[in-house]
């Protein structure tokens, strides 16, 4: 079976995100004062092989903690569907 995961990967809330703060400063100058909080991440869609959709889950899980986000300064979300061809 084939599977489609979307995966965000976002900085941690008790961090800071330079990256954010400097959009977020030039949303405000440039005329948009009404915007906060803006936090930066990465979305990563990708098409795996599994037997089931419990094991793309899992699969899925690893990928997410071991290759596309750094646990120390991370943390990611995602959601798996099944792809019909």
């Amino acid at each position: 079976m084939k599977f489609r995961a979307e995966i965000n990967v976002m900085p941690l809330k008790a961090l800071l995100d330079p990256q954010g703060k400097a959009a977020m400063a030039t949303m405000q100058t440039i005329g948009f004062p009404e915007v906060s909080n803006v936090r930066i991440g990465k979305h990563i869609t990708l098409e795996l092989e599994a037997p089931s959709m419990e094991v793309a889950l899992e699969r899925v899980n690893d990928i997410c903690s071991k290759v596309l986000s750094n646990p120390v300064m991370e943390g990611y979300g995602y959601s798996v569907k099944e792809v019909k061809d």
